[in-house]
């Protein structure tokens, strides 16, 4: 049964510093949204505000809006916001401290660990509610550092990288995945990010909490773990950054770590800067497809869309210019599913193909 959930995206739900809310609105994973507070945008449906489909997720103003309006007893208490400095603002720490004391136990995503925040925790204890840091590594002892394993995983690899930060990597990742799974293939996904984790992935860390030499041991050891456990057809990686992004490494981390046989590049045509960086211009799509296959020594097999910004003539006829353009199949898997990149995939890996033809898959 799915635990009640109230998120927290105050003047950020539907845009990239929202990215957590909008994940968990589109795939709400182990919990059932009750509600998503965000006052600028409050009185209306939180599926409209993001993919114009009504979802019966109300946005509400404020905390006790959220709670009154809720369906059943709400829980649990997730901040959806994803910050540029990943701490909370003083009004933002007040709300945790008062869904607290509503008896809410908290899901905290940023970098900053309220486990570690002696107040909150005797709050925390003092209302008998739990807070879990999604990105709070293991102890340092059980960390690890690349070991070749992962050139002992003997099926496709395949990495969601992009462009930008925050662009619907993850999104992407997930719905290609359960795509493949709908054709009869056997999948595992490697969250790398907190949105992934808080949904319940069951492999997978926040890649930005550990240094980048670990990062790619940790990677390393996530996607063995899924290799071994799952047995799968293939290997989706959720993406992060972007490899030319010049704050972030964790695309770098993902193409050692996970050595992935072939990447998915998604792409928001209209975004002509770096989402949080407006002083840089966003890299073109060749010369990131070269970046990633020349540092990967891998292959982009496909394009995937972000639509933000985009009437929907102009996403088709984005579709048809970059088909033309980079030889390769273009999509939205938002708007238009997953179909075109899942043949490509099965048109690219051998095995995949013979999963087919066997009649496993179809």
């Amino acid at each position: 049964m799915k635990k009640c959930a109230i998120v927290y995206c105050e003047n950020q739900f539907g845009s990239m510093d929202g990215k957590t809310a909008n994940g968990l609105v589109r795939n709400s994973g182990l919990y059932e949204i009750a509600a998503v507070i965000d006052s600028t945008k409050a009185g209306q449906d939180a599926g409209e505000v993001l993919d114009k489909k009504r979802n019966g997720i109300p946005i509400c103003k404020d905390l006790q809006e959220a709670i009154t309006s809720a369906k059943e007893k709400t829980n649990y208490f997730i901040l959806g916001i994803a910050p540029a400095n990943a701490f909370l603002k003083q009004e933002e720490r007040q709300v945790v401290i008062d869904a607290i004391e509503a008896g809410m136990h908290i899901i905290n995503p940023l970098q900053e660990f309220l486990t570690e925040d002696e107040e909150i925790m005797a709050i925390a204890k003092r209302c008998d509610v739990e807070i879990r840091d999604i990105r709070k590594p293991r102890p340092k002892k059980e960390w690890t550092l690349f070991t070749g394993r992962i050139l002992q995983v003997k099926v496709p690899v395949v990495a969601v990288l992009g462009t930008d930060g925050a662009c619907g990597k993850r999104t992407t990742a997930m719905i290609v995945d359960k795509g493949l799974q709908a054709r009869g293939y056997r999948t595992a996904f490697i969250a790398t990010g907190q949105t992934g984790l808080i949904q319940g992935a069951s492999y997978g860390f926040a890649m930005d909490a550990f240094p980048l030499q670990y990062m790619i041991g940790e990677l390393e050891r996530e996607i063995v773990r899924a290799y071994e456990t799952e047995q799968p057809d293939i290997i989706i990686v959720e993406g992060q950054g972007a490899l030319s992004h010049p704050a972030y490494v964790s695309s770098c981390g993902i193409l050692k770590g996970a050595r992935p046989q072939a990447v998915i590049l998604q792409h928001p045509p209209k975004r002509k800067v770096l989402g949080d960086f407006p002083f840089m211009k966003m890299p073109s799509v060749q010369s990131e497809i070269e970046l990633i296959e020349h540092f990967g020594q891998t292959k982009v097999v496909a394009i995937t869309l972000n639509h933000e910004g985009m009437t929907d003539d102009e996403l088709q006829q984005t579709i048809i210019e970059y088909e033309q353009t980079f030889h390769m199949p273009v999509t939205d898997v938002l708007k238009m599913g997953p179909d075109k990149v899942i043949d490509r995939l099965i048109d690219y890996f051998p095995s995949l193909q013979k999963k087919r033809s066997s009649g496993v898959a179809v």
